[in-house]
């Protein structure tokens, strides 16, 4: 698949099949990790995968609204600290950006395995990190809740059953992207 493909049809869906991941798919989705970039290649990313017996306890971290991932097989755990990665001054503490890189990788690589992978925010970090052993000064920055597509949308609401059916909207590139000053909207 080409990269810029995986990209356009890459979607956040919330509605899982009940099948299993593969482990080598598994492997697959953190080899893709493995191999993002960040800040000299100090590779603050630590991740702890889910997909059997702590699976339940992890379901139980998560936040209402999140209801829909409970029906996904595997969760990752993304974790990292500051002193993982460069400390710039200006408060520029690397570590966020580089994970966020390799869950970007990851994502892609899980779109050309024909699997969704969808990162959320919404959960309990005390409790992951009691569920998972994570140290207390660990960041819980995120977890991808990753399987297969499925059909099941019993678990969605309905604001999220029309972001199922159809990509959200966009901003309109002259809102994000300036051309050589802020707000100077970068030609289309």
């Amino acid at each position: 698949m080409d990269v810029m493909d995986a990209i356009a049809i890459r979607r956040a869906n919330r509605a899982f099949a009940g099948r299993p991941v593969e482990r080598e798919k598994v492997a697959a989705l953190l080899e893709a990790m493995r191999l993002a970039p960040s800040c000299n290649n100090n590779q603050p990313w630590r991740v702890v995968v889910c997909s059997r017996e702590n699976l339940r306890s992890l379901k139980e971290t998560l936040y209402r609204g999140n209801e829909w991932a409970t029906a996904a097989p595997l969760i990752m755990a993304v974790t990292s600290k500051p002193s993982l990665d460069c400390r710039m001054n200006g408060g520029r503490d690397y570590y966020q950006f580089s994970c966020g890189l390799a869950v970007g990788q990851m994502l892609l690589r899980a779109t050309e395995l024909g699997l969704t992978a969808h990162p959320i925010a919404g959960y309990d970090p005390v409790k992951v990190r009691e569920a998972f052993g994570i140290p207390s000064d660990y960041v819980v920055i995120t977890l991808v809740i990753c399987g297969y597509p499925g059909e099941d949308t019993s678990l969605l609401t309905e604001k999220q059953l029309r972001q199922q059916k159809e990509r959200p909207e966009r901003l309109p590139p002259s809102e994000t992207f300036f051309d050589e000053r802020w707000g100077e909207p970068f030609p289309e």
